[in-house]
């Protein structure tokens, strides 16, 4: 497929069709994103996908956040199972129609009611976890964030990341939109791979330090060994509000 028949990467989200069916705060995100080769990318896409690339190459996040104030067709906020720390593990993806979109490979939460609405309801990869974010401050070089995971009866898959964000704001980085404005996802459900959009304001992203990354669940999603070597790209956003739209 060449360049031009590939939607645009661009860091302001085209409008919904339609009215939203959903809406959820993304908050406090960390994006940690590797290059892959395109060839360990491809398998793990839903059918009539092929790898997004990026200079020459695929790439895998591993990105931890919290979600909440989570509504659905217009109902208040969720209390408590609309609120939560996730950790995902995402790739990205084009179909035939040049459209782009992330891909989840595995989403780590803590609310087994959300886990399992998702996956009834679209498919998604939800894995029941012991997630949380400790915010440490006081540190003389800057507030610190620590994400953990634990997969309920599957230990072995596991995360532990400590970031420092910084306050170098990020703009008009071309791999930075590439990674991060990305205004749907695709999934496979009831024999087809579906299209289903969301929008939100234009991401505030900062620099940020990785001080610690102790984590299986890029191998465990089929890349073994990525943590061996540190991220080509670690940044960091207090968050968005993001509306959801029907599948296509």
């Amino acid at each position: 497929m060449s360049d031009a028949a590939l939607d645009p990467i661009s860091s302001i989200a085209p409008l919904l069709a339609g009215r939203a069916s959903a809406s959820q705060r993304w908050s406090h995100l960390v994006f940690l994103h590797w290059r892959v080769d395109a060839d360990l990318v491809a398998p793990l896409l839903p059918a009539g996908l092929v790898p997004d690339e990026f200079d020459g190459t695929s790439w895998v996040g591993l990105i931890p956040f919290v979600l909440d104030r989570a509504t659905v067709f217009g109902s208040p906020p969720i209390p408590y199972f609309g609120t939560f720390v996730e950790v995902n593990v995402r790739l990205y993806a084009v179909d035939a129609q040049g459209r782009r979109g992330v891909v989840f490979v595995s989403l780590e939460a803590s609310r087994l009611a959300a886990v399992l609405a998702a996956r009834a309801l679209f498919s998604l990869p939800y894995m029941w976890s012991r997630t949380r974010l400790q915010v440490a401050t006081g540190v003389a070089s800057g507030p610190q964030l620590r994400y953990t995971s634990r997969r309920h009866g599957a230990a072995v898959a596991h995360s532990d990341i400590v970031v420092r964000p910084g306050t170098r704001r990020v703009v008009g980085d071309p791999l930075g939109d590439f990674l991060t404005a990305r205004w749907a996802l695709f999934t496979r459900t009831r024999g087809r791979t579906v299209h289903l959009r969301n929008r939100h304001d234009p991401w505030g992203l900062f620099e940020a330090d990785l001080l610690r990354l102790d984590d299986t669940l890029l191998a465990v999603a089929g890349f073994p060994g990525l943590t061996d070597r540190a991220p080509d790209s670690v940044l960091y956003s207090p968050g968005v509000t993001t509306w959801f739209g029907t599948g296509s």
